[in-house]
């Protein structure tokens, strides 16, 4: 009996895998989806059932709904390289020249569409998907796993004559009816929109649901195979391969090129055409096509010489402004938004677009109701960059930089020196009341988990919380009625407030949000001052007599402790519990072995945080600096280490570690 329900179960994740390849990698329905949905259900009901036949690439799993707090850093096996960017035809003919005077015989090239997404590698072990990793830095990522198996055109399981372990890579996009769908539902929920689909796609793939994920309607593509043996001789034959496997491949919309002269009529095709595709691309990627050649080309610092971006230029539309209008900045900050007549640019509509400051205003000579010309080159939100003057009149008049905070009222400060205006009312003005309690339990301060800024802005709106100590008064009776919140929610986000009293003095300094009073600030103040009383009698000169503390800094943080508010505020802190004085093992000095001795690190550490490192040197008593200098002993480098390695190594009196030598240092 259990053999034959296993053999169903099996029957039926081979049956609905095979439906999946039909139609996202073959585009050819074969099953109606009704039917589907019922072969799906019956298959979930069963491994309800049975739960001894789990199978974590089950066709049941898509559909998400496991919870990833934290997204483990993994290193990748390979590698993953940026690509040299090119933005004429010239480019590409001086590469084609490079690649031939090295290899010194005829190139083929594949031509493929550069997807507008997030990069992705993906790991298959006995054809199973087993691991999925982001882009990170090109050395390591995070591992989002759970959140791929949700999107439809990866496959969980392959088929055919596969190898037994390789990595796959490629691009997770937003089609644009599904980026339009999404904003759609956030504007009916009053939630601002987003700005496009690639930043759209990459932040969805951090999100902690899975089953949110899969809402999203994420897409994928996949264009690289990456093993120490390839089961091919060139890129497009492997293409080929990986799409009979079950991969939903670029080879549809590719092309093999014989010569410089295809590639380019490939580009100039794409270059008009891309805005009837269904999803953003921003460019054609090029490769060398024999995996031979790959390898002798090989590799820069950075990008591989077999591959080139071809990146489309940016296009230019005019529009009229029809308003100009101002954003407050969680610091205060001032952003002009120019709101324009709604115009087709680059196949999306752009309805706004980004002033900066008040200077770009000027500079451009903006009027009421001009009309502009707006580009979109890389920027999220498109920017103006010049202004028809010959349809101006003489009744339009020059537009006026607002003179008061348009959120609380507040007469603006502009600082001297800089194009920026501030909203003084730090206190009491909506997005800077929020931006600071939202700072306040960030990770870096006092890491209050499951309090996101959605979150918090409800309980502000809801008249809940006005400043951090208003955290420690909230009960569940109060959490529950907000939207979205369940009781085993709302117990999370009381238990992590109560967690936060435990969070030493330094991260609470640096969490109350003093102007200029950073992580590296805060330590330094704490080693000098033991408690909060201590610091806010200090006066200017005790505060500048610490080591990187100047005036400006001194200034700011006794202007804070002469608000009564912000004395309040501390009081409550206190009362409440929260670590307001050093404690016994605060800044405890565990040898001097480094005493007298400067560091700097640089590039990518993996053995260890930068945050980690500086610790160290002072817990041994050595001191952290800033930048490269004769004052510096020791130059401590990661991967990726550049122009700090290159100027130590110019002043040549430098001492260069790499991480373990500098563990071996310590003891």
């Amino acid at each position: 009996m259990s053999e034959n329900i296993q053999q169903k179960i099996e029957s039926l994740r081979e049956e609905l895998h095979q439906h999946n390849y039909n139609y996202y990698v073959l585009d050819n329905n074969t099953i109606s989806d009704f039917e589907f949905d019922e072969k799906l259900k019956e298959l979930q009901e069963l491994e309800t059932a049975h739960p001894e036949f789990f199978d974590a690439n089950s066709p049941t799993l898509r559909v998400g709904g496991g919870i990833t707090k934290n997204f483990p850093t993994v290193r990748h096996q390979y590698r993953m390289y940026s690509l040299d960017n090119s933005y004429d035809f010239d480019d590409l003919e001086d590469w084609e020249k490079r690649i031939i005077k090295t290899i010194d015989e005829p190139v083929e090239f594949v031509a493929e569409l550069k997807y507008d997404g997030a990069s992705i590698s993906i790991l298959y072990e006995n054809g199973k998907l087993s691991q999925a990793v982001t882009r990170g830095d090109g050395f390591q990522g995070d591992e989002i796993t759970n959140n791929v198996r949700t999107i439809s055109d990866i496959p969980l399981t392959l088929k055919g004559d596969f190898p037994d372990r390789f990595f796959i890579r490629g691009e997770i996009y937003l089609t644009r009816k599904n980026f339009d769908k999404i904003n759609k539902i956030r504007e009916e929920e009053g939630l601002d929109l987003f700005m496009n689909p690639r930043n759209t796609a990459s932040g969805s793939l951090k999100m902690q649901d899975s089953g949110e994920v899969r809402k999203r309607g994420l897409s994928a593509v996949l264009y690289q195979y990456i093993s120490d043996e390839f089961p091919g001789d060139t890129h497009w034959e492997i293409l080929a391969k990986a799409k009979n496997w079950g991969f939903r491949v670029s080879e549809d919309q590719a092309k093999l090129c014989k010569t410089l002269d295809e590639v380019k009529e490939f580009i100039t095709f794409w270059d008009t055409e891309r805005h009837k595709l269904p999803f953003e691309i921003d460019g054609i990627v090029l490769k060398v096509n024999s995996l031979k050649q790959q390898r002798q080309l090989g590799y820069t610092a950075k990008s591989p010489r077999w591959a080139m971006a071809y990146k489309f230029k940016a296009e230019k539309v005019e529009t009229e402004l029809q308003s100009v209008s101002y954003q407050v900045g969680r610091t205060g900050a001032i952003t002009p938004v120019a709101n324009l007549k709604p115009v087709l640019l680059a196949g999306t509509t752009v309805k706004r677009a980004s002033l900066h400051n008040e200077d770009i205003i000027k500079k451009l000579d903006l009027h009421e109701h001009d009309f502009v010309y707006v580009e979109k080159g890389g920027e999220i939100i498109p920017k103006i960059v010049g202004v028809n003057v010959d349809k101006r009149t003489h009744l339009q008049t020059p537009i006026e930089y607002i003179k008061n905070c348009p959120e609380c009222g507040t007469e603006l400060v502009k600082i001297e020196d800089q194009a920026i205006h501030f909203c003084p009312n730090e206190l009491h003005c909506p997005p800077q009341v929020v931006g600071r309690m939202i700072h306040y339990v960030s990770r870096k301060a006092l890491n209050i988990e499951n309090l996101g800024g959605e979150t918090i802005e409800q309980l502000y709106r809801e008249k809940l919380v006005e400043n951090p100590a208003d955290f420690y008064t909230l009960t569940k009776e109060q959490l529950l009625p907000l939207e979205r919140m369940a009781e085993k929610s709302a117990q999370n986000i009381l238990d992590g407030i109560e967690k936060s009293k435990e969070v030493p003095f330094e991260k609470v300094l640096f969490g109350i949000g003093i102007k200029h009073v950073g992580e590296t600030v805060a330590k330094k103040l704490v080693k000098n001052f033991s408690t909060i009383d201590e610091l806010k009698n200090a006066t200017l000169e005790e505060l500048c007599q610490v080591e990187d503390i100047g005036m400006k800094i001194a200034v700011s943080i006794t202007d804070f402790f002469q608000n009564s508010e912000n004395i309040l505020m501390i009081e409550r802190l206190k009362s409440y519990g929260v670590q307001l004085e050093k404690g016994e093992n605060t800044n405890e000095v565990l040898s001097h072995v480094l005493e007298g001795k400067t560091f700097l690190f640089t590039g990518k550490l993996s053995l260890f945080t930068r945050e980690q490192a500086e610790e160290m040197v002072e817990k041994h008593n050595g001191k952290n600096i800033s930048a490269v200098s004769k004052n510096l002993n020791y130059l401590v480098v990661g991967e990726k280490a550049g122009s700090k390695l290159k100027k130590a190594q110019d002043i040549g009196t430098i001492t260069i570690l790499d991480e373990k030598q500098f563990l071996d240092l310590i003891g």
